[in-house]
């Protein structure tokens, strides 16, 4: 513990910085998780356009900002409005407004990198605000809360893939390295995976689902080449697993904190789920199983919540106390006795 003396000789001002310091509490991790990913997207986008060859045009990437921000907006405060409270992103300066519209930002960056839609702006305007809109209409009680159980950007993209399948697309493989070549091709990739597993296993938590994911993908490859060898090659399948759009997945989309378990073991079985769905989905023929297999893992969780959630409340419906209640009385006699259920 430092004294007086100690502290008296400690500079003036830094003496003040860790004064302020000790006055400012430190964000929370989510905050700080949004914080370096909202961050690494943005510079990952920005380098993209400037020099890796992106595909997406920088109007398809205002559309989709624009319609996002504006939608997140709108609705919080139409909630806030309906619910008589005051909005979120309200109350906290600037610095609590680009808090609350970093998941948004991330959400909206995500769908420009992993969709494609030649020239047009319209699909990306509907894949944001699908995302966007998702987040306030499918929402399940967890843990006591109101939370959306769909990733908002994978959601958008396997919905805008089965509608609009002969116009919108994924984003092409060629699309994160086009104009590098060389030991770039790795190193890009590499920089990736380091950047977002050091993310996901410091500050999200989502080491064990990373780890589960990835055992539960190399498996299902492998387990199609040898079940069904005339229609899958083990080493296509395994292939997969080490293009960027499938990096950019596994850290930036099926972590997703705010729909995907916290625990451990729930973590490893939402990996190897997820993982086993992409396998029987491959196998039967259905493309872009990258993207539906998350969408419905996420739905059976979320159907698991609902469960749990309406059995609560029956369950408190039922324990709730009987009081009795006299009905009114009758040409002058006594009303008969009935019991009632109490809130109390």
């Amino acid at each position: 513990m430092s004294t007086p003396r100690d502290r008296d000789s400690i500079p003036p001002l830094r003496r003040h910085l860790l004064t302020i310091a000790s006055i400012i509490p430190p964000p929370d991790k989510r905050i700080s998780a949004l914080r370096r990913f909202a961050t690494s997207i943005t510079i990952f986008t920005v380098l993209g356009y400037l020099w890796l060859g992106f595909e997406a045009s920088a109007a398809q990437i205002a559309v989709l900002l624009g319609t996002a921000y504006a939608l997140e907006i709108g609705l919080e405060s139409l909630e806030a409005w309906a619910n008589g409270f005051r909005p979120r992103f309200l109350g906290g300066g600037v610095i609590g407004f680009v808090n609350f519209m970093l998941p948004t930002h991330i959400t909206a960056l995500s769908l420009g990198l992993l969709i494609y839609a030649g020239n047009l702006l319209w699909p990306y305007a509907f894949a944001a605000a699908l995302a966007i809109g998702s987040k306030y209409i499918l929402r399940v009680r967890i843990n006591g809360k109101l939370r959306h159980f769909l990733n908002p950007s994978n959601l958008a993209i396997a919905v805008a893939l089965t509608v609009f399948p002969t116009v919108i697309g994924p984003a092409p493989m060629y699309h994160f390295t086009a104009h590098v070549s060389g030991a770039l091709d790795w190193i890009i990739p590499l920089i990736l995976v380091a950047f977002g597993t050091l993310l996901n296993v410091k500050l999200t938590r989502r080491g064990p689902l990373i780890a589960a994911w990835l055992l539960g993908m190399a498996a299902q490859a492998v387990l199609r080449g040898l079940l069904f060898p005339e229609e899958n090659s083990i080493l296509s399948g395994l292939g997969l697993m080490t293009g960027t759009a499938f990096l950019l997945f596994t850290n930036y989309m099926i972590t997703d904190p705010g729909t995907s378990p916290t625990g451990k073991w729930q973590q490893v079985a939402f990996g190897l789920g997820s993982a086993a769905v992409y396998g029987v989905l491959v196998s039967s023929g259905v493309v872009f199983g990258l993207f539906y297999c998350i969408a419905i893992v996420c739905a059976i969780r979320g159907a698991y919540h609902w469960s749990l959630d309406l059995s609560a409340r029956s369950t408190a419906k039922a324990s709730q106390p009987l009081v009795a209640v006299e009905a009114p009385s009758r040409n002058g006699r006594a009303g008969a006795v009935a019991l009632e259920k109490t809130d109390a």
